[in-house]
């Protein structure tokens, strides 16, 4: 079932705002460690440090809670890259500084990959919403790099979700399961891909067709007879 985000209860006074972000933060931690279908709404409440009747304030019950988390992330994460990249003068320059954001949000988030990928689960709808909203503004940007020729021309969604899985698994592999504090190396390698993959000058050279041999047998070349040779003369008398 889709759950749309629970944003007309957001409160006015900022007590309340910080009562509700306590609870959004301390859910993003139990749905990370225990997982949606194990954690309950007093394990929340006891991690926020708040009354449990002060919960059904701020949300209906446990799913409209996981369904913000999830959209609160996204946004926050495109809102971290926007302002990361806000001074990058390429498109290059926007992928590296990018990444940079991602790595950087994953290290300080580091339950986003599971409550994220459990949001399959839980609601499909939020799941896709989460990637649609990134792929959207990703899109827009390679879109406008196309028509600057900074990046040669192809199906801009499709190039936008080859980069996010990029940065997805690099995330994952060097900051969730094993923090390396030598990312440069592995930005420097991800910019090599893409700096030969992106540019316009490098166009994709069709294949050469290689020569089909004739299925007709070529016939032997005819040998020449020797010519007959003149009988030899004896002496003239």
């Amino acid at each position: 079932m889709n759950r749309p985000s629970t944003s007309e209860r957001v409160p006015v006074t900022p007590r309340g705002q910080r009562t509700r972000q306590k609870l959004l933060k301390a859910a993003e931690a139990v749905f990370g460690d225990k997982g949606y279908e194990r954690a309950s709404i007093a394990d929340l409440t006891r991690k926020a440090s708040v009354a449990l009747g002060t919960f059904y304030v701020y949300f209906p019950d446990k799913q409209s809670i996981f369904v913000e988390v999830v959209d609160e992330l996204g946004a926050r994460l495109r809102r971290l890259i926007a302002e990361s990249t806000a001074a990058c003068t390429t498109r290059l320059e926007v992928e590296r500084e990018g990444l940079r954001a991602f790595f950087q949000f994953v290290r300080q988030h580091p339950n986003l990959y599971r409550v994220v990928r459990q949001a399959e689960f839980v609601d499909a709808d939020c799941y896709r919403r989460y990637y649609d909203r990134f792929a959207k503004g990703y899109v827009r940007g390679l879109q406008q790099a196309m028509d600057k020729g900074e990046v040669r021309r192809m199906d801009p969604e499709a190039l936008a979700y080859c980069l996010m899985g990029i940065g997805d698994f690099l995330g994952m592999r060097w900051v969730l399961w094993e923090e390396d504090m030598g990312l440069e190396r592995v930005l420097d390698t991800a910019m090599t891909l893409l700096s030969h993959g992106l540019p316009p000058h490098l166009q994709a050279v069709p294949p050469q067709k290689e020569a089909v041999p004739s299925s007709k047998p070529t016939p032997p070349k005819a040998k020449s007879k020797p010519s007959p040779r003149r009988p030899s003369r004896g002496p003239r008398s």
